[in-house]
């Protein structure tokens, strides 16, 4: 292994992310991002990672870490999209006039004007699917049935939901998106796997659930439950439009807060009432996971060995300064290549072996 190696820590949480054509694993002081090329290879990137909980400790306390994670996870999720993307090497055409005109007028890279209007159309479209519509919906609610906001607000809150699932299941449609999702299965697969003591092989890891507690997709569906609740019991319940979705957007760092705390609770617990209360998400997981195949699963290996032992030594690397794999093994630091020579005897007995069967 290389100087970055890592002692791999014990019974932590390990996360990670479905990306381009490859899966991001989180340790608490590392991030891997493994992606597999049009040629079959994989190629990785490790970038050292220091929680804000160890900087200010404040930061790693109940509630607070789930304000903190939710805007470290969505500015993380939007970089390491960009980084996977890259990595790929699919997308090197040369920018257009206009293109470097706007560079030239913003001081700034291509890369990140692009990522810049992603985001803020991402935002956008956030605000209008899962604020705007519910609350001129339930605004409308409200001149029908005054006087029950509980009833208002569950149903505006049905509503998210409804539209949460919709919005998923129209992404899936997607053929690109869907292999994101099987990538989100191999990175289910392989965290258990680990969490298992299992060696990480494809083989191993196929036996497991692609549906995982601490899924991201779980803790939205608990965001917006929370949100229910929230919105019911301290937010504006008045019938002026502006005010209603402020309140709701001023309430949010809140509702992650206690979500995160929730999500965190149901994920590390067993009883029969956690099983409950968490299998809504976990079902809503079958809309976000797809069964990955073994070459997913080698990505997603790669990822989760890199982030806990650091990058493999001997490896070739491309201009760019990422690391080629040719066999997710390597990647093991249990892993003893076979040496040349008991290679060569292995395929000089397959050859006799041969020869003597077509001679019989």
């Amino acid at each position: 292994m290389s100087k970055t190696k890592q002692s791999a820590p014990k019974r932590v949480d390990i996360g990670g992310q479905a990306v381009m054509e490859g899966v991001m694993m989180k340790s608490p002081n590392a991030i891997a991002v493994s992606v597999r090329r049009p040629d079959h290879t994989i190629v990785t990137k490790l970038n050292p990672y220091v929680p804000y909980s160890q900087k200010h400790k404040w930061m790693g306390y109940s509630f607070l870490r789930g304000i903190i994670n939710m805007g470290t996870m969505l500015s993380m999720g939007m970089s390491t999209l960009q980084q996977s993307t890259d990595m790929l090497g699919i997308l090197d055409e040369e920018p257009t006039k206009f293109e470097i005109w706007l560079s030239k007028k913003l001081g700034k890279g291509i890369d990140k004007i692009v990522m810049g209007v992603a985001v803020i159309l991402a935002v956008i479209l956030s605000l209008g699917l899962f604020f705007v519509i519910p609350e001129a919906f339930a605004r409308l609610l409200k001149t029908w049935i005054p006087d029950t906001n509980w009833l208002v607000n569950l149903l505006s809150g049905l509503l998210r939901i409804l539209i949460l699932i919709g919005y998923i299941m129209f992404c899936s449609a997607v053929p690109d998106v869907r292999r994101t999702f099987e990538y989100h299965g191999a990175e289910h697969k392989t965290v258990y796997c680990n969490e298992n003591d299992l060696p990480l092989t494809p083989q191993n890891a196929q036996k497991f659930s692609t549906l995982h507690p601490r899924c991201g997709t779980s803790f939205l569906l608990i965001v917006f439950v929370i949100s229910i609740v929230l919105f019911t019991l301290v937010g504006y319940q008045g019938t002026n439009f502006l005010w209603r979705l402020l309140s709701r957007l001023a309430l949010l760092p809140i509702v992650a807060g206690i979500s995160y705390e929730v999500l965190k609770g149901l994920a590390h617990s067993d009883n029969k009432i956690v099983r409950i209360l968490r299998w809504p998400g976990m079902q809503m997981q079958r809309l976000t996971t797809k069964p990955p195949t073994d070459e997913m699963l080698e990505v997603a290996i790669v990822s989760m060995n890199v982030a806990l032992y650091g990058l493999p030594e001997g490896c070739e690397t491309t201009p760019e300064g990422y690391t080629i794999i040719h066999d997710y093994r390597v990647t093991d630091p249990n892993y003893v290549a076979p040496q040349v020579e008991q290679v060569a005897e292995e395929i000089t007995s397959e050859d006799v072996s041969e020869q003597e069967t077509a001679g019989e």
